[in-house]
């Protein structure tokens, strides 16, 4: 069960929230009257054109690492298909919950400043993705559920 479709989409979903370490936040925004990338690990900062760590968001980097390691945990769950599709919901609440904390973060450290469509980084978006995909496949794992179910009524 492990090498179906469903279980593809959850390892992509993964992989996406763990992408959250590697991709701003937001970038081009200044604080203090200096050019900084938020990230969820923090708040870097070019100091002499190097990119100094000056705020770390401890709460946000552990959350970050749970939530991405969900995904990966419903795949394992694959001998209980309604409780992967329980999971699976649960993981996009709680992931539509994280994205709202992790933009709420961005918009208490860039300060008076509106984030516009050049300063946005690519983490802010990644969430969404991981939804997506997650959607994907628990729609795949209810397909699954149909077929076994079809099967079971021909024995």
């Amino acid at each position: 069960m492990l090498q179906r479709i469903q279980s593809i989409y959850l390892l992509f979903a993964s992989l996406v929230l763990f992408a959250l370490f590697f991709f701003p936040l937001a970038h081009n925004v200044y604080i203090n009257d200096k050019p900084s990338s938020i990230m969820v690990t923090g708040i870097y900062q070019d100091v002499n054109g190097v990119q100094q760590h000056t705020e770390s968001f401890v709460a946000l980097t552990a959350i970050t690492a749970i939530v991405a390691l969900v995904p990966l945990v419903i795949i394992f769950l694959y001998k209980n298909r309604k409780q992967q599709i329980a999971f699976c919901y649960s993981a996009m609440l709680v992931l539509i919950g994280y994205s709202f904390w992790m933009a709420q973060t961005v918009k208490g450290a860039a300060g008076n400043i509106t984030l516009d469509t050049h300063s946005m980084g690519i983490g802010l978006f990644l969430t969404s993705l991981s939804i997506i995909l997650i959607i994907f496949a628990q729609k795949s794992i209810k397909k699954d559920e149909k077929l076994v179910k079809s099967a079971d009524r021909l024995r």
